[in-house]
C-alpha cells in the first residue's frame, strides 16, 4: 500500500502541474464558455473521484462492500479520462493540445496504471473483510499522508473551480477574460 501512495502523490503533483500550467495558463478553460465547458465538465468530475482517494486512502481501507464502491470509483475515473483524451481535441481545436501535454497525460497513464498494480491485491483483501472502514495500516511516513491530504484538498478545489466555470457563473473565468 505505501507503493501505491508514493506512486498517488508523483500523479498528484504531475496532475497539480497538468492544471496549473496546461489547463489554466496555456488553454485557460475556464475562460471559454460554452466551447470548453464539456472538458471542464469531465475535469470537474474526475476531480471529486481523486478528492474522495487522496483524502482516504492515507488514512483509511475500505472494506468490504466499500472496496467494491472504491473500485468502482477508480474504474469510473478511467472512463472519464478516456472521454477527455476525445473531447479535449475537439475542444482545443483553437488552441491545440501541446505536444507536453500529450507527453504529462501518457505519463500520468502509465503511473496510474502503476498505482493500480500496487492498489488492486490491497482492495482485493479489503473487500473480503466485513463491511465498513477501518484505520489505514499503510506504513507510509506521516509527511507523504499530509502532503497527500493536501493534494486532495487542492483537487477538490480545482473541480470546484471547474463546475463554476462550466456552469458559467459570474467570475467564473477569473483571472482570465
Amino acid at each position: 500500500m505505501t507503493a501505491a501512495l508514493w506512486l498517488m502523490a508523483v500523479q498528484g503533483l504531475l496532475g497539480a502541474f497538468d492544471t496549473a500550467y496546461y489547463h489554466e495558463y496555456k488553454a485557460r478553460l475556464p475562460a471559454g464558455g460554452a466551447r470548453t465547458r464539456p472538458e471542464l465538465v469531465l475535469h470537474a468530475a474526475r476531480d471529486a473521484i481523486y478528492a474522495v482517494v487522496f483524502l482516504s486512502l492515507p488514512f483509511v481501507a475500505w472494506h468490504g462492500a466499500w472496496a467494491a464502491l472504491l473500485a468502482l470509483l477508480l474504474v469510473t475515473e478511467i472512463g472519464l479520462t478516456m472521454a477527455d483524451f476525445v473531447v479535449e481535441v475537439e475542444v482545443r481545436k483553437p488552441v491545440g493540445v501541446l505536444a507536453g501535454e500529450r507527453v504529462t497525460h501518457g505519463t500520468m497513464a502509465i503511473i496510474y496504471g502503476a498505482f493500480l498494480a500496487n492498489l488492486v491485491p490491497e482492495l482485493l483483501s479489503w473487500s473480503a473483510a466485513p463491511t465498513g472502514f477501518a484505520p489505514s495500516t499503510a506504513a507510509a511516513p506521516d509527511a507523504l499522508k499530509v502532503a497527500l491530504a493536501a493534494l486532495g484538498c487542492g483537487v477538490l478545489l480545482s473541480g470546484i473551480r471547474d463546475a463554476y466555470a462550466a456552469a458559467g457563473l459570474p467570475g467564473g473565468a477569473f483571472p482570465w477574460k
